[in-house]
């Protein structure tokens, strides 16, 4: 097995986080640094990050409603609330796959995956994620097609695959990108401010009955869903 996908599995992170690990020279296997990228690792060897024992565990996959006002981070200097908070310790080291600013809500997963993370958050994959925005005031929808052409924002050339008017203030976004805080300046552009920004999808796994701050473990198909080995259901259309 390659080192990078050997320390995912061991629940260092995304496939890119572990070659980062790599290249800087804090990953060793049977006592000799490495910092190729191309070594593999054989049943019987020892790998230690940063001194720690490095060894597959097996996967976890959480899906949590995350509450407005919590951090997707680990920790916080300033004390301040994270998603990790709201889960319990004994699932072992767990990362967030993507993220959602402090002042939105809905759809996170945490797991140890490093490789299904990868999958959900490389662009070459475009996963659907989708929103409920709701605006401080009336969408205008002949502005839509903007948003499905794009344009620029700061972070790069954003755009929307749809966008529905749920109501007046309220609009449905599905985005195949991830530009940090996308929605919210996208929206800006236009002269409106987001007020609520809920993600109730994530590719084909939906926001159900979760409450704010609730979690779950993913069943075995929706894993599978997410991994693109198994095919979702067919879905009603949109309606607009």
């Amino acid at each position: 097995m390659r080192l990078n996908r050997f320390l995912a599995a061991a629940g260092f992170g995304s496939r890119r986080a572990c070659e980062a690990l790599i290249t800087d020279g804090k990953v060793s296997i049977n006592g000799h640094f490495i910092r190729d990228l191309a070594t593999t690792v054989g049943p019987d060897d020892e790998v230690r990050v940063t001194g720690k024992s490095a060894k597959p565990a097996a996967h976890v996959y959480l899906l949590l409603h995350k509450p407005r006002g919590f951090l997707c981070t680990r920790s916080d200097e300033r004390g301040r609330r994270t998603i990790f908070d709201l889960v319990p310790g004994h699932f072992g080291r767990l990362f967030h796959v993507g993220r959602l600013d402090m002042e939105s809500e809905g759809l996170i997963m945490l797991t140890n995956d490093g490789a299904l993370a990868e999958r959900l958050t490389h662009p070459t994959h475009e996963v659907e994620k989708e929103y409920e925005v709701l605006l401080d005031k009336a969408f205008d929808a002949a502005e839509a097609p903007k948003f499905l052409r794009g344009f620029f924002i700061e972070g790069g050339k954003a755009k929307a695959e749809r966008l529905h008017v749920l109501a007046p203030q309220l609009v449905k976004v599905v985005l195949r990108q991830g530009i940090k805080r996308q929605i919210r300046l996208m929206f800006y552009k236009f002269g409106y401010e987001v007020k609520r920004l809920m993600r109730i999808r994530i590719g084909g796994i939906e926001m159900g009955p979760l409450k704010p701050g609730q979690w779950r473990l993913l069943k075995a198909r929706e894993v599978a869903l997410l991994a693109g080995t198994d095919k979702p259901k067919k879905k009603t259309p949109d309606r607009h």
